[in-house]
């Protein structure tokens, strides 16, 4: 009888709970196929190992696929690189080849994965008796669809085209000239995954009634992987890209069609609008907390928003992967600051603090000049230079701004910054304030405000002290204090939210009809949300597409979407092939004069860093090449 490995995993993700690295642990028990399958634990455990290879929008987004990284959000020290984050600096010196290691290994890693889970759809079986009922089994076999089809789309978004064999299980006896196959044209594969997702979507259930089940498929969760895939499909990095026009399989035939198809962006906003409208069928809807007066709390809003989780009515959330436990509480660490024992090198840039808008809703820096300083917008009313008289009282209950006394607790008012805050930092929207940490801001759990200035509290003599002067504050709870050990449990680790389908159907709806009301309303919705004004009527289609991809940086900032959009709409050269700058890490006087060496207040450049062309698409790694000659490798390696 055949027989294989299973792994009896300690816990399973359908059961809520953490499903982090499952294959890290070693077979237990020897087990023939049939004992397996007729068995509901152990046909569990084997589905928790299809899950497995779910990313982690965590420690996955940060230190195995490292988007947020690899983006420019996040930027982190040179010195990490001996400490386990080496594969994502390398990217950000253009150090990427088919011999660079890369932590996910999407290339073997998730045939592994998709192979498992043709093993689960040939052999689960229904046995009433154990549990494993008709529905129940339907139920696990559609789930596993979608896994499959899930990590196809995560390998063709970094490679583009790929061997393609879906539903081939490959004997272990198979010639060598059945394995080595080569890739498949692009737009066949997205044509497969569209398919497979939409029949999907029509036979999973849209919410689960058991609280346990958070974290299983849904229909909804197919729907959505479905619409980001084809917004990725018609954008310019995969729709008409001349760079890829000469790219061909072993057989000759091309890997992407060299002309550009307007059609692809109607097909991406068809699927968005069938997410969306199933979606708030099902009573999906953007994340919102109120003030006493029924106004939407903006800062509240978007803070919980990455905070609270499904079974707390976060029904913002479409796809999530559940993670707890201490490593969670690392994770948590190393956005904060050392005053109170966070890891504190790993910050925001600034660039992301430049994109943020001001509360009036204007970008205040619209560009750089070649020494590195802004070209501000008069319109904004953004200042840059002095500080603050004052502290600045806005409507909300949002704790993160310093200290609210009885009579801002009566009237609903709390303050976003303190008296004396450099003023680049005053008058800006909800998410600046909810998403970065800045010298002077008010640091709750340690009763004062932060120190960047060197030598302060909140600095060291190692690299692990801020390189440009910030740190993270995005999905980190208030209540994180790292030096007495207080950490948030079971934080949600979303991969799509709906804010997220709002914006690619905008976008697309924007490409293929121009800025309709449509377009209007939905990017409208995400900013009503945010506590900024809509945007004005009458832009152009480039304008609003200008808009929209601003909306999405602040949006989803520090949560692994931005290097992935920068890449589909191949604005690499202008985002990631820069010169980094911040304020003076060196700094140790509360100062903006730029002549004077020791002033904290002054964009300071700290680093370059690179990207050419051909890092729009992964490599195929060269060890497969060795193995593989019907492999072609991507243009540029």
């Amino acid at each position: 009888m055949k027989k294989i490995y299973i792994v009896l995993f300690i816990s399973l993700i359908m059961n809520g709970i953490s499903c982090s690295d499952y294959l890290d642990y070693q077979p237990d028990d020897f087990l023939t196929m049939d004992k397996v399958f007729s068995d509901k634990i152990r046909t569990e455990d084997w589905l928790a190992s299809v899950y497995s290879s779910v990313p982690s929008p965590m420690w996955g987004y940060y230190k195995d696929q490292g988007f947020n990284i690899m983006g420019d959000d996040i930027t982190i020290p040179h010195e990490w690189r001996d400490f386990g984050w080496k594969n994502v600096y390398d990217y950000t010196t253009a150090n990427w080849n088919p011999n660079s290691g890369w932590n996910p290994y999407y290339w073997v890693e998730l045939p592994k994965r998709i192979r498992t889970g043709l093993v689960f759809l040939q052999n689960v079986r229904i046995i009433p008796e154990a549990g494993l009922t008709q529905e129940y089994v339907d139920q696990m076999k559609n789930e596993v669809r979608f896994l499959i089809a899930y990590y196809y789309s995560l390998m063709i978004e970094l490679y583009g085209p790929i061997p393609f064999a879906p539903g081939v299980i490959y004997d272990v006896n198979a010639s060598t000239e059945e394995l080595m196959i080569g890739q498949t044209p692009y737009d066949e594969i997205v044509d497969w995954i569209d398919q497979e997702l939409k029949g999907i979507s029509e036979k999973l259930p849209a919410i689960y009634s058991n609280s346990n089940d958070w974290g299983r498929v849904t229909s909804i969760m197919a729907l959505a992987v479905r619409a980001r895939m084809l917004l990725f499909a018609a954008s310019p990095l995969f729709n008409g890209n001349p760079d890829l026009a000469d790219w061909k399989n072993a057989d000759g035939v091309n890997l992407f069609k060299p002309e550009y198809d307007a059609q692809k962006w109607m097909r991406a906003a068809t699927a968005h609008k069938e997410l969306i409208d199933a979606a708030h069928k099902a009573g999906y809807e953007l994340y919102k907390e109120y003030n006493s007066d029924g106004s939407i709390d903006p800062f509240m809003s978007y803070y919980n928003m990455s905070l609270k989780t499904i079974n707390s009515g976060n029904k913002e959330i479409i796809f999530v992967r559940p993670v707890d436990g201490g490593d969670m509480n690392w994770w948590q660490a190393h956005h904060l600051p050392k005053g109170i024992r966070g890891n504190a090198a790993m910050g925001v840039t600034q660039e992301l603090v430049d994109a943020f808008h001001m509360k009036n809703g204007i970008v205040p820096v619209l560009g750089y000049n070649p020494d590195g300083s802004p070209i501000i917008d008069p319109q904004s009313g953004y200042v840059e230079k002095g500080f603050s008289s004052q502290a600045e009282m806005r409507h909300t209950q949002w704790p993160g701004g310093g200290p609210r006394s009885m009579a801002d607790r009566n009237t609903g008012m709390s303050p976003v910054t303190l008296d004396g805050t450099y003023n680049m930092y005053c008058n800006r929207e909800p998410r600046f304030y909810v998403s970065v940490i800045f010298n002077e801001e008010w640091l709750g759990v340690a009763n004062r405000r932060v120190d960047f200035l060197k030598g302060g509290a909140d600095t060291g003599p190692t690299f692990d002290s801020p390189q440009n002067g910030y740190n993270i504050r995005k999905r980190i709870s208030l209540d994180v204090d790292p030096l007495n050990n207080k950490y948030t449990a079971n934080q949600p680790g979303i991969l799509y939210r709906l804010a997220e389908a709002y914006l690619g159907y905008a976008e697309a709806v924007n490409e293929s009809q121009g800025p309709n009301e449509e377009v209007y309303k939905y990017v409208n919705m995400v900013r009503e949300r945010a506590g900024i004004p809509n945007l004005k009527a009458g832009l152009s289609k480039e304008e609003m597409r200008n808009a929209i991809q601003h909306e999405r940086r602040v949006e989803f900032n520090c949560e692994g979407i931005r290097f992935n959009d920068v890449r589909r709409w191949k604005q690499g050269e202008k985002y990631l092939n820069v010169s980094l700058y911040g304020m003076n890490k060196n700094g140790t006087k509360k100062s903006d004069d730029s002549s004077d060496q020791a002033a904290f207040y002054k964009r300071t450049f700290y680093k370059n860093r690179y990207f050419n062309k051909k890092m729009y698409l992964w490599p195929v790694p060269q060890s497969q090449m060795d193995i593989n000659p019907n492999l072609r490798q991507a243009p540029g390696y």
